[in-house]
């Protein structure tokens, strides 16, 4: 039989390749963004519960109401919006899938994406199978910042939406009030929709504050704003996330969910509808990875790769031209054989595979594997 692929460009991701290298080669993995220590046992214990005490059948197909109404709660604390837990909540199967979700909803063939580049391997895919083209912009290097300009020349009549990403991944910039402005301006008189990859929220340094949108109505009317419980909680294994999105595109996306997945992992959303009344939970959350962030950052002093900034996320990206003046994936190749250590070439998340040279490190990891594997560098 003859298949004709939607995808026919696409093979195994760069992040199931590199661990599957590093499982091969033993290496220690700084590729793929997961942490390698225990998630909260508060949290754990509350699933059990949860179990236990038989909620263990289909949660409704928005989600948990306890839990939206707790997420509700929390985005009014935080950035002083009020959100309707019944009707602008939905919970998803990770934030993968809440991207790809609103990718379907609003996507016909021949519409157009803004895309940042590098960007998240998932963007180009889900607007691509969807018959819609991906607009590329490069982030400037090496802050990795939003060329405004080369977006207001990008936007054409076919524009459906753009796709915005902060704390970023892979670079861990983060986007700025002056993003927003230009952002607005782009926006402004237009049916844009935007949509907003956000689940790094709260893995954010230096004081800087989140420029989520949902801080800014405007903005947030015509946006799709994603979220990762694994990326707070440091179980990235539960797959479990939400999108929040005005009543009139939560409808549309909600036709979406129930053809797909219908609903998520009921014990777990009992549990973490309990666990978000920790505000301290995910308020210590960006001093606890800065914590990380600096110590690798300190110790990869001792090699000679060159770190760039990084203000969220997991991750913290190099230059290496001290050490090779090779192909970013031909070296990553290389350290996961011969140093025993995987990152992940910045060159995967281009379409293009444009190689300035760059690795990414995963720094959420216990202090033990970032001195094991700045160990091994150094000696590069």
């Amino acid at each position: 039989m003859q298949l004709q692929s939607k995808l026919p460009g696409i093979g195994t991701n760069i992040f199931t390749v590199m661990s599957a290298l590093a499982n091969e080669y033993k290496a220690v993995n700084l590729g793929q963004g997961f942490p390698d220590f225990p998630m909260n046992h508060e949290l754990t214990d509350l699933v059990n519960w949860a179990m236990k005490n038989n909620f263990n059948q289909y949660s409704p197909m928005p989600g948990w109401l306890p839990l939206r109404e707790a997420i509700a709660g929390k985005v009014e604390f935080l950035y002083q919006t009020k959100i309707n837990a019944d009707t602008e909540i939905t919970i998803t199967p990770g934030g993968t899938y809440a991207i790809y979700s609103a990718f379907t909803t609003i996507l016909q063939p021949g519409d157009e994406v803004i895309v940042f580049e590098p960007a998240y391997d998932s963007y180009i895919p889900n607007i691509e199978i969807n018959g819609a083209k991906a607009v590329t912009i490069n982030l400037v290097y090496p802050d990795y910042h939003i060329d405004w300009a080369a977006v207001k020349k990008a936007i054409t009549s076919r524009t459906k939406a753009i796709i915005i990403n902060s704390p970023h991944n892979p670079t861990g910039s983060v986007i700025t009030e002056n993003d927003i402005n230009e952002l607005r301006d782009v926006v402004a008189n237009t049916n844009i929709f935007i949509i907003s990859d956000e689940v790094y929220e709260h893995l954010i340094f230096d004081n800087i504050l989140h420029q989520s949108i949902l801080r800014y109505n405007d903005l947030l009317q015509r946006s799709f704003v994603c979220f990762s419980f694994g990326k707070v909680y440091n179980c990235t294994g539960w797959k479990l996330g939400y999108c929040i999105a005005p009543p009139e595109l939560t409808r549309e996306l909600r036709k979406v969910h129930q053809f797909n997945c219908f609903s998520c992992h009921t014990p777990s959303q009992v549990a973490l509808a309990q666990f978000l009344q920790n505000k301290d939970a995910y308020l210590s959350l960006s001093a606890f990875m800065q914590q990380k962030r600096d110590y690798f950052i300190s110790l990869m002093s001792r090699t000679r790769f060159d770190m760039l900034e990084s203000h969220g996320s997991y991750f913290v990206c190099a230059k290496y031209d001290r050490i090779s003046d090779g192909g970013d994936k031909d070296l990553a190749i290389r350290l996961t054989k011969e140093a025993g250590v995987a990152t992940i070439p910045v060159s995967a998340f281009y379409h293009n595979a444009k190689d300035d040279k760059v690795l990414r490190f995963c720094f959420s990891k216990k202090n033990e594997t970032l001195e094991m594997a700045v160990e091994k560098l150094s000696k590069i």
